[in-house]
């Protein structure tokens, strides 16, 4: 969950959805078939999240369309079918400032209304619970859901839980969110454990020993090298970019990506704007300023608040944000990582702004055309769109099964302290 704007100008910003860009009908049917030999799995949709907070946790009416929706989203199936999903990680996230039996109940809300979409719609959808589920799934002409659970704080503090996530369908962990918890230090708060605590560590172990990917979008860059050490299997980065191109606190910087060939993780590069481009993300920065300003200067009126706010973004258009801006983040990490090292996590209906072409779930094949532009072959473009990540899951399913005679981790907050 990304959240970058106010709802007023996220809600004029989406209520027109951006149309995908033409693709040339060759380069479309090129793209057809690697994505019918592999599947394009994104690491990264907030759909379940925007149910509950805009449509009571309701998954009717996903079908197709949305556009006269009140709240418009990014996902539906009909745009899942037309760009190529073959695998989805749905995010199930809470607010990283809830925390303890709270935090642990929520989580199972928000599972609860990823498991009601599934239901809901089996003619598009299908549980995947392993990477040979996915295979399957995608042989059937279905898109693979999974469950990726975004924040630490989710579990409570509670291992007990973690294995029940795990139980319930969850297949990666965020190990933080946008605050630091009581065991790892975020990317965009203020530091504890400059990485992780001993709990921390016992997490991990506890997430390989089960066969949860270990997520490190959203941590520090000391997290994430802690993480990078102390696991058996692939991390992965389910919606993250990469600092060489733009050095936002939300992206992997090179050193790290370094790391990742070795490890054999998965940097998922995302699509917000602000991680993408350097000049989105300074205009960004200028309109909190502004926002601030309001505030203090009409702390006594909302309404003149939100008319000047208006006022300074007409002025102060926010600057171009294009697909080929993402491709340059995929590139970057691709010449630091290499192909094997490389995936996609869009974080769409968890973002205020979209990417020019990239609007919603439909946008895939029109990145994957701009690579194809700049020469990639096919087999790299697979394993980009859904062969690496596959590749990761697999490896953390071996170190679980080499695993299994391992006994539960019982560590606590207190006793790891």
């Amino acid at each position: 969950m990304a959240s970058l704007l106010g709802t007023a100008l996220a809600a004029a910003l989406l209520s027109v959805p951006v149309a995908a860009q033409p693709i040339d009908p060759k380069v479309m049917a090129r793209i057809d078939r690697i994505l019918k030999k592999t599947p394009l799995i994104d690491g990264h949709n907030d759909l379940p999240e925007q149910l509950r907070e805009n449509y009571k946790s309701s998954v009717e009416g996903l079908a197709s369309g949305g556009a006269e929706r009140e709240e418009p989203l990014m996902t539906d199936m009909a745009r899942l079918r037309a760009g190529r999903v073959g695998g989805q990680f749905w995010s199930v996230w809470i607010d990283g400032e809830v925390t303890g039996d709270l935090a642990i109940r929520q989580t199972l809300e928000q599972i609860d209304i990823v498991s009601r979409l599934i239901d809901a719609y089996p003619n598009d959808l299908a549980w995947a619970l392993t990477a040979d589920d996915i295979v399957k799934a995608h042989k059937a002409g279905k898109v693979a859901s999974l469950i990726g659970i975004e924040g630490g704080r989710q579990i409570g503090g509670s291992l007990p839980a973690l294995r029940q996530f795990y139980r319930l369908g969850a297949r990666y962990m965020t190990l933080t969110h946008n605050q630091t918890t009581e065991w790892a230090d975020s990317g965009t708060d203020e530091p504890k454990f400059d990485g992780l605590s001993p709990f921390g560590l016992e997490v991990v172990k506890e997430m390989n020993r089960l066969g949860m990917l270990v997520d490190l979008s959203h941590v520090s860059p000391a997290t994430m090298k802690d993480a990078i050490a102390a696991t058996k299997a692939p991390v992965i980065f389910s919606h993250s970019d990469v600092s060489g191109v733009n050095p936002h606190p939300r992206t992997v910087p090179d050193d790290v990506l370094r790391l990742l060939p070795a490890n054999g993780g998965v940097v998922m590069i995302t699509f917000v704007p602000t991680f993408v481009s350097a000049g989105d993300w300074a205009w960004a920065r200028e309109r909190l300023a502004e926002e601030a300003r309001l505030k203090s200067l009409y702390s006594y009126s909302k309404a003149q608040q939100e008319a000047g706010l208006k006022k300074w973004e007409q002025e102060h258009p926010a600057p171009p944000v294009r697909v080929t801006d993402v491709a340059d983040h995929i590139e970057h990490a691709v010449r630091l990582a290499g192909h094997d090292n490389v995936g996609l996590g869009g974080d769409f209906d968890g973002i205020d702004r979209t990417i020019t072409g990239l609007g919603g779930v439909e946008g895939y094949p029109v990145l994957l055309a701009e690579l194809i532009r700049r020469g990639w072959s096919d087999e790299n473009l697979a394993k980009l769109a859904g062969g690496n990540v596959l590749r990761a899951l697999r490896q953390a399913e071996s170190v679980a099964a080499s695993m299994k005679n391992v006994p539960p981790v019982m560590a606590t907050l207190e006793t790891a302290k």
